[in-house]
């Protein structure tokens, strides 16, 4: 049974997003037609203004993973707020700031000890980027300044961390930062695509990490300062990393003196079932963004965590880090952020997902039987779903096929059953899953039967 939000009037919240409300990475056409608007969320289940109730299997924008409604985490930005609401970490530190830090540097691997606040995971790529090419003119060798990143790859939206995206969104902001390259990403379901190895994952994982090799050499590695990839590529859909390719991309980073950059802003806080991608992987990154689930999305949070080396130049004399935000270590985001993680700890969700992602896959992959499934991929509660049209062939849609599916049918249809998810076609067409970390067995099921009908439905409208 639905319930209508008598706090909220429809027409009228619907007439003033129209007039004024520009959503983001949106088509604001639609507005024209309406826009959902969620006022509630319980749990893994959200609510729109009609009272309708939804899976949230996307945890908002893979943010919130200790789930909606925590009313301890609210109660720990307010009491905050009502101590301590804001002064910038410019100079200056308070406690919650102090300690959130400790508690990352603790989380993260090797000696990545030092933490670098933002506000999001955009600006704690810039600041991973800004970093790189400022520490090696500290280090004497300021030709180094390129980075490398993969196809198909989100890294945000800020001049420099848009040149480390690989989508192919740029053309209306250039020119941009220069200095990004591409590589290719992990997407083994394409390997044959890409003139890689198609029958054997870890040859295909060493093709995939010594083209890094083979493009750190074209540019000459002394102009080369970073290497930026997320543990599991979101764009395209849920790429993992062969067995291996981590391994060898740190060789790689070593042997021609570049960074290399870990960007969890996806990854981190328990998607994979690590506080960080790279310890469940296995490698040692020299610095870490992430933001979203740090603070499961009751407050906007995002940090850099930077090794010893790249640190040491900043630690002494007048030697200063030109960079900061006003927002940047904000107490109450500090204070919820350390919340989240208490949770975490508590309901030992890291674990949870680690036990659990092998009973989601397997509940995925029913979807196998379907004409319209081409892949189901991913790792920890973080996977895709591969839309192809024929199933033999690998064939995938065209342009126009692609509008029709996703944005004329999927998106809406999906949402209508109950379920929010992302259909998206940066790259091939795919259904992106990645709900908070609390959810079990049922939710896997009721996800599963939503995806079925639906996927079922499309199936027979090709």
């Amino acid at each position: 049974m639905t319930m209508t939000d008598v706090r909220y009037d429809n027409a009228t919240l619907q007439k003033q997003a129209k007039d004024h409300l520009w959503m983001h990475f949106a088509r604001q056409s639609t507005m024209e037609q309406g826009v959902p608007i969620i006022t509630r969320g319980e749990g893994h289940r959200i609510y729109d203004i009609n009272g309708k109730s939804y899976i949230d299997g996307l945890a908002g924008l893979f943010v919130v993973n200790a789930g909606h409604g925590r009313a301890r985490i609210a109660q720990a930005g307010a009491k905050q707020a009502e101590e301590l609401a804001f002064f910038p970490i410019w100079s200056y530190a308070h406690p919650k700031a102090i300690e959130l830090a400790d508690r990352l540097a603790e989380y993260a691997p090797g000696d990545l000890n030092h933490v670098f606040f933002s506000t999001g995971g955009g600006e704690a790529v810039e600041t991973a980027y800004k970093l790189a090419k400022n520490y090696w003119k500290l280090m004497g060798k300021p030709t180094k300044y390129k980075v490398i990143s993969r196809a198909l790859a989100y890294h945000g939206t800020p001049q420099g961390a848009l040149a480390v995206t690989g989508l192919p969104i740029k053309a209306p902001f250039e020119p941009i930062t220069p200095g990004g390259l591409r590589v290719p990403n992990t997407n083994f379901y394409r390997a044959a695509d890409m003139g890689a190895p198609a029958d054997d994952l870890e040859a295909f994982g060493l093709w995939a990490a010594n083209r890094i090799e083979e493009q750190i050499l074209m540019e000459d590695p002394d102009t080369v300062a970073a290497v930026f990839l997320e543990p599991v590529q979101n764009s395209g859909g849920c790429f993992p990393p062969p067995p291996g390719y981590f391994q060898r991309v740190r060789e790689i980073c070593d042997k021609y003196d570049v960074l290399l950059v870990s960007d969890e802003v996806i990854c981190a806080f328990g998607r994979i079932g690590d506080y960080f991608a790279c310890n469940q992987l296995g490698y040692v990154p020299d610095m870490i963004t992430c933001a979203k689930a740090m603070t499961s999305g009751y407050a906007p949070m995002g940090a850099t965590i930077i090794n010893e080396k790249i640190y040491e130049p900043f630690k002494k004399g007048d030697t200063t880090f030109y960079h900061g935000y006003t927002w940047a270590g904000h107490p109450v985001s500090a204070a919820v952020a350390l919340e989240n993680l208490d949770i975490f700890e508590e309901e030992k969700l890291n674990e949870h997902v680690r036990e659990n992602s092998p009973l989601f896959r397997s509940e995925l992959e029913k979807l196998n039987d379907l004409p319209i499934v081409g892949d189901v991929r991913g790792e920890g509660y973080f996977f895709a779903v591969e839309l192809v049209k024929d199933k033999a062939t690998r064939e995938t849609f065209n342009e126009e096929e692609s509008e029709r599916l996703l944005r004329g049918f999927l998106s809406t249809a999906l949402f209508d059953a109950g379920l929010y998810c992302r259909a998206d076609d940066r790259g091939d067409p795919v259904i992106q899953l990645s709900p908070p970390l609390t959810i079990g067995v049922p939710e896997f099921q009721e996800i599963e039967q939503i995806l079925r009908s639906v996927l079922t439905e499309a199936s027979n409208r090709l």
